[in-house]
């Protein structure tokens, strides 16, 4: 499945979830939701809650925080998200917050800007 960045995938049933999620693709099938894996997160890093999904990018290694492109910087605005990924960059993850095609780098630093 084909799908640019940022808009809700056309199956997405806002409140209800994935209308075909029986035979949803494999891309679909193979993604696993940081904060239903990691028990270590805080219930208020939720993404329904911080209205940011935490994810792991196989392909780049780096640390994402995925925010819906009608709230770009629900990462920034909520404190609990931004302490986490600061933290996660503490560790020395790279960290990239991001909102259809506009990414942005979080440092250990807490200073954040345009991801190159």
């Amino acid at each position: 499945m084909t799908k640019p960045a940022g808009p809700y995938c056309p199956n997405c049933k806002l409140g209800d979830g994935c209308g075909i999620y029986h035979s949803r693709p494999d891309v679909c099938r193979d993604y696993e939701c940081l904060w239903k894996t990691d028990r270590t997160l805080s219930p208020q890093l939720r993404p329904d809650r911080s209205g940011t999904i935490l994810m792991e990018d196989a392909d780049s290694e780096q640390y994402q925080a995925v925010c819906d492109p009608d709230k770009p910087l629900a990462w920034r605005n909520n404190p609990l998200i931004f302490k986490h990924l600061v933290a996660v960059a503490k560790s020395g993850r790279t960290v990239v917050a991001k909102a259809g095609v506009k990414a942005w780098r979080i440092r250990a630093s807490g200073e954040w800007g345009p991801s190159a």
